[in-house]
């Protein structure tokens, strides 16, 4: 039976909770997300293009790389430069590695038997990769050893990581008792694209002032939680899937972390926040939890929404509450959430949305109508921070997202299977919705390329594919100055959404720019035109549309 652990904490610093009807049984003492890149994650993508994933540095044209085969290389001198040499252990890379370093691992199993000695420390500016197209699947790390932590005593630990590290592409499992398997303890290490299943008790641990970057990951099968976070730590867990685990994150102690855009089902609880711990919850799926969804006890104090930033999380069908206060003398206050009201426990006041106020950051852009609108509809929202980000760009991931919002197009063909979506990806539903709509389509090669900046050439012929539209004029592309710009396959698709006044150009109205890449801002603006197009909105005067 699965150890309902609160925090991942030593054996004699542990909260348990037989039912969280009763008190807290307190011997002392816990975002992570559900979502990861498994299947349930994609429904975190419904809320549009909220805060999408962060931008992970990536390997610098001038990093050293040291190349490590557990089943084909030896450790010595003169080895590990290429993939024809390569080290045996990640053990030895560590010895060899210095700021700057990659250490790159081929598929296999790097374990004791393989020569590992564990707990691996990664040095500071140091990266670990194996496969982060397919979440390390076929890259596994397995084993743990001991580490004094200065917050919480003797741990057993699989990897460690320093400042300034990278942890992506590798399944980790610690099947050692009160086994955890990155232990993150004051640093601020990007872990990504990664897999944590099997672990005997957390995925990831963040204590001290850590402050980490746990993103695109998959939690599921750890008999503890899928991250926990404790003392004063922060960082941002977001884009994750947390399926199958005790709790999906534990937020305790005074610890602040964000969690957005994460899907959290089927753990026992999705979120547990205790002491006097304030994490910041965002755009997260929270359901199908075998007891609560969000739990807060003692004087815990979670952002689940306020009236400028709403919360924007579905909370549903946990087989007890939705959400349960179980503090003292504290009303949880929810803004802007999808939430049952009649599954909760405790003082709990929800609280609607009110009317979008304006994002700072576009008081008199071009496009500030265009951007409040489309959050009024909700199917754009702002950063954590408040911010929109109008320059910033679209991938075509967020885009699918963003039709599903907008649209909710009904199927017009089968389903298709792009190559580079893995099982799980974030935004596979909303890509399978926009494809079967008729709104998008894959590239050569079988291809979807979700993270790849969408140009404003193809948002066009997407919405004019997806809306039907058909051109009886193709010379009204003519207008252009750059019409010899947009390709062959483009031209009936886009004079079809020059037709129809869906075409936005700004600054000059008559340079289309087919392959810039279209902004936050040129989005909101070119599908809201779809939707006034379509009959589900009303016109916004501009000096940018394009009058055919």
């Amino acid at each position: 039976m699965r150890t309902q652990m609160f925090g991942v904490i030593d054996s004699t610093i542990t909260t348990r909770w037989s039912s969280l009807g009763s008190a807290c049984m307190a011997t002392v003492v816990g975002l992570s997300v559900a979502i990861g890149n498994s299947p349930a994650r994609a429904q975190a993508v419904s809320h549009g293009i909220s805060a999408p994933a962060s931008a992970i540095a990536q390997t610098p044209t001038t990093a050293t790389v040291l190349y490590v085969n557990s089943a084909t290389g030896q450790d010595g001198a003169g080895r590990g430069g290429s993939a024809q040499a390569p080290l045996r252990t990640i053990t030895y890379a560590l010895q060899l590695a210095s700021n700057n370093t990659v250490i790159q691992l081929a598929p296999g199993s790097y374990t004791v038997d393989s020569g590992e000695v564990f707990p691996l420390i990664l040095p500071a500016g140091v990266g670990l990769r194996g496969d982060r197209a397919t979440l390390g699947t076929t890259t596994v790390i397995i084993g743990g050893g001991t580490y004094l932590s200065p917050t919480f005593a003797g741990q057993n630990v699989t990897i460690r990581p320093l400042n300034n590290t990278q942890i992506s592409g590798v399944t980790i499992t610690n099947p050692n008792t009160r086994g955890t398997a990155v232990w993150v303890e004051s640093t601020n290490p990007v872990i990504q694209d990664n897999t944590f299943a099997n672990s005997h008790r957390d995925g990831v641990f963040i204590t001290g002032t850590g402050n980490p970057t746990v993103a695109n990951n998959r939690f599921f099968n750890n008999d503890g939680n899928g991250v926990s976070v404790a003392r004063t730590a922060g960082g941002t867990i977001q884009n994750n899937l947390f399926q199958d685990t005790g709790f999906g994150i534990a937020v305790g102690d005074e610890s602040t972390p964000t969690i957005a855009n994460n899907q959290i089902i089927a753990n026992i609880d999705g979120v547990v926040v205790s002491n006097a711990a304030r994490p910041v919850l965002r755009n997260n799926v929270i359901q199908n939890n075998t007891r609560d969804g969000v739990v807060a006890i003692a004087e815990a104090r979670p952002d689940m929404g306020t009236t400028t930033n709403p919360g924007g999380n579905v909370i549903r069908s946990n087989s007890r509450y939705d959400v349960h206060n179980a503090t003292r003398n504290f009303t949880l206050v929810a803004v802007g959430n999808d939430i049952d009201e009649t599954r909760m426990l405790g003082d709990v006041e929800l609280i609607a949305a009110g009317p979008p106020s304006s994002f700072p950051d576009v008081q008199g852009h071009w496009a500030q109508a265009y951007i409040e609108a489309m959050a009024g509809l909700d199917v754009i929202r702002g950063f954590p921070d408040g911010t929109y980000r109008p320059n910033d760009p679209v991938t075509r991931a967020q885009f699918a997202a963003i039709i599903n919002k907008a649209f909710n197009p009904t199927p017009k063909r089968p389903v298709t299977q792009f190559m580079d979506i893995q099982a799980g990806f974030w935004g596979q539903q909303a890509i399978d919705v926009a494809y079967r709509g008729g709104f998008m389509t894959g590239l050569p090669g079988g291809v979807f390329r979700p993270d790849e900046r969408i140009p404003k050439v193809q948002v066009l012929v997407s919405l004019a594919s997806g809306l039907e539209l058909i051109a009886s004029d193709a010379t009204v592309l003519n207008q252009y100055q750059d019409a010899s710009e947009i390709p062959s396959w483009a031209t009936n698709a886009v004079a079809a959404a020059t037709q129809n006044n869906i075409v936005i150009n700004y600054p000059t109205v008559t340079q289309l720019g087919p392959f810039r890449e279209a902004t936050r801002a040129e989005v909101a603006a070119l599908v809201y035109q779809a939707l006034v197009q379509a009959g589900k909105a009303e016109a916004i005067e501009s000096p940018y549309v394009v009058n055919p």
